[in-house]
């Protein structure tokens, strides 16, 4: 009997867990990251019957097939496909001129926003009913997906045309950092927004922004598929690489404070297979033990700064990126120690153009922090310096976000 009773408190027992384990997976499939474009319930409908324009490059997928494969698969008439820096399947290199093109697997015309044609023309969207925007950003104002979403938005209303976005998230939502860009003159083809470096917004909630805070003549009608399960804390580990030079998630980790190098003497690992997650120069050969070689790589960077020439500094592809995230901060920290370290100081950031301005300062947005920098200020001195306008900017930030910090 005493057996028996064991028994059935065992079978019960071995219920009881099952029950927990199935409660608990229930539990983490509900809290899945889902992006706008894996819900096609919610949007197919709204497509059906339309002419579709699609902006979209190689991260623009549901499931693990493209964005344009599968909405073809399942009837939906698309006739173009217009694509941003890197074209359409993401394999020119950085600042490459990208002229349109037929795609070769389904035989769309494929318009190039990277170039002289930024913004669709009226001709170029009339035969479209509806525009879609499924493109993976990184969240930086130098990284010219946003660009291209104004010019989408700023073509879509003087057109008529409704832009419907497939959010995604950013991976670097977490992070709201850096000087706030605010003249004029420091707007570039890296740079348009009033907004710090990073903006800790999707691409969804960048065109609440962009509607909401004037940067259009007229505002652009927009529906927002928005991400499920998401906010802007949650790691997200990208499932294809956002651009050439992006080729790891370490990289798309780094990226908004090596990005920074870009502009001065400091070759940010461009020319070689691990971008953005190393750091070097000729002149620091004694100073640094790790050395790599720039080289001119096809479709990533056929130029890069110190072609061919050994360069010494910092190997960052074991750094932590949780303490990135912890800080939630960009790491200054890098670009104060190896200006110190720069035997040339004279010759560490890009030379002034004709209007006075540096290629550092239009990817930082001012010319501020390379002054502060020159200055030897601390780190903490700079960055008390940019509280004012990161305190402003988190308030405006704050009316269009689609998801919790």
């Amino acid at each position: 009997m005493a057996k028996f009773h064991l028994r059935g408190l065992g079978l019960l027992l071995l219920l009881f867990s099952v029950q927990i384990v199935g409660a608990k997976q229930k539990i983490s499939k509900k809290q899945e990251i889902v992006t706008g474009a894996d819900q096609t319930e919610k949007y197919l409908p709204y497509l059906k019957g339309k002419r579709i324009g699609l902006v979209a490059n190689q991260s623009s997928i549901i499931g693990k097939k493209s964005s344009v494969d599968s909405l073809l698969s399942l009837g939906i008439k698309i006739v173009k496909v217009f694509g941003p820096e890197h074209g359409f399947r993401g394999n020119a290199s950085n600042g490459a001129a990208v002229g349109n093109e037929k795609d070769a697997k389904t035989g769309l015309p494929i318009i190039s926003l990277y170039g002289r044609n930024e913004k669709p023309t009226k001709e170029q969207l009339a035969d479209i009913d509806l525009m879609v925007f499924d493109i993976q950003d990184v969240g930086c104002r130098y990284y010219t997906n946003i660009n291209t979403l104004e010019h989408v938005m700023e073509a879509c209303a003087e057109n008529g045309k409704e832009l419907l976005i497939l959010d995604r998230p950013n991976p670097n939502g977490y992070v709201v950092d850096g000087p706030v860009m605010t003249e004029d003159k420091y707007k570039s083809a890296i740079g348009i927004h009033y907004t710090p470096m990073t903006h800790g917004m999707t691409i969804g909630e960048f065109a609440q922004y962009l509607n909401g805070e004037g940067y259009l003549k007229e505002k652009c009608k927009i529906k927002i598929i928005k991400v499920a399960n998401y906010n802007h804390s949650m790691p997200y580990v990208l499932p294809v690489n956002p651009s050439p030079n992006l080729n790891t998630q370490q990289a798309v980790m780094l990226f908004p404070s090596l990005c920074m190098f870009e502009g001065t003497a400091i070759n940010e690992g461009r020319g070689t297979y691990m971008p953005f997650t190393i750091l070097g120069a000729p002149a620091l050969k004694g100073k640094y033990s790790f050395s790599y070689k720039p080289v001119s790589i096809a479709g990533m960077s056929e130029w890069p700064n110190h072609k061919d020439t050994v360069c010494y500094g910092l190997d960052l592809r074991n750094y932590d990126i949780g303490s990135l995230r912890k800080s939630r901060k960009l790491n200054l920290k890098w670009l104060i120690e190896l200006y110190k370290a720069y035997p040339d100081k004279a010759n560490f950031f890009g030379k002034e153009r004709a209007n006075g301005v540096s290629p550092f300062d239009l990817r930082i947005g001012t010319d501020q922090l390379r002054k502060q920098i020159i200055a030897g200020m601390s780190e903490a001195e700079i960055r008390k310096s940019w509280e004012p306008g990161l305190g402003k900017f988190k308030t405006i930030r704050a009316k269009y976000l689609l998801y919790p910090d």
